[in-house]
């Protein structure tokens, strides 16, 4: 069944414990080994810098330049403070994305509960750094300006509920991508694996070569996925960050 892979396996239960309680699950182990290559990747990547970068550095200083760009493009400099964090947010979304890729192993960011914990402690930390930068003129954020004024309550209680919905919106919007690309690419391989024990000989390639295409969208779909997740955190960030206008 296509939703197999996105099945949660209990791996390791609490000792003396009911075994509803779960110490270790499949999705635990290859989120927990995602994290430490992560952190092996920057140590051997940053351990002895090259002058002219190449190899691992090469790929972690594109991603530091390309978040930083981000950050300059929404926020101006007064977002670079929070740098390292979205750094590590993009990097662990796109990996997480792309481990996915790999045959029997598990995409952490396929599942809701995952996006959704993620996205929730996110726009909960902009929602407090916003008081923090403006203290109640961050509720001007929800205040419409110029229009009727017997409209105000309305238009705000609108505005709020649309903030409060990204949350959902930020969460789903990775959630359903990643989902809807495995389904298909294991729909299709599958396809390609029956047809190919019908027929023999050159046909037998031919319905890998209509897969292949796929394979490489979806590591397209992976980065796009990771990059509009930061650009979208940039633009909530500039929020927070700036005065209300």
């Amino acid at each position: 069944m296509p939703l197999e892979q996105f099945e949660i396996h209990p791996v390791l239960y609490a000792p003396g414990v009911s075994d509803a309680y779960v110490l270790l699950s499949n999705a635990s182990i290859l989120f927990g080994a995602l994290i430490l290559s992560i952190l092996g990747g920057f140590h051997l990547a940053f351990e002895r810098p090259f002058i002219y970068s190449r190899g691992l550095q090469y790929l972690f200083e594109k991603c530091c330049f390309l978040v930083i760009s981000i950050i300059k493009q929404h926020t101006s400099y007064l977002g670079l403070h929070y740098y390292p964090l979205l750094l590590t947010i993009f990097i662990l979304v796109l990996s997480s994305n792309l481990i996915g890729l790999i045959p029997w192993s598990f995409t952490a960011t396929s599942h809701l509960a995952m996006t959704l914990s993620l996205a929730l402690s996110i726009n909960l930390s902009i929602i407090i750094l916003g008081f923090e930068n403006q203290g109640l003129s961050f509720l001007n954020l929800f205040v419409p300006r110029g229009g009727p004024k017997f409209l105000f309550p309305l238009i705000s209680a609108i505005e709020l509920i649309s903030y409060l919905l990204r949350t959902f919106s930020l969460s789903i919007r990775l959630f359903a991508n990643m989902m809807a690309g495995h389904i298909l690419l294991y729909i299709l391989a599958s396809f390609c694996v029956s047809l190919s024990a019908v027929y023999f000989g050159i046909l037998m390639a031919f319905p890998f070569i209509l897969v292949f295409p796929i394979i490489i969208l979806e590591f397209g779909i992976a980065f796009l996925q990771a990059y509009v997740f930061i650009v979208l955190i940039s633009i909530y960030l500039n929020e927070a960050v700036r005065a209300a206008h």
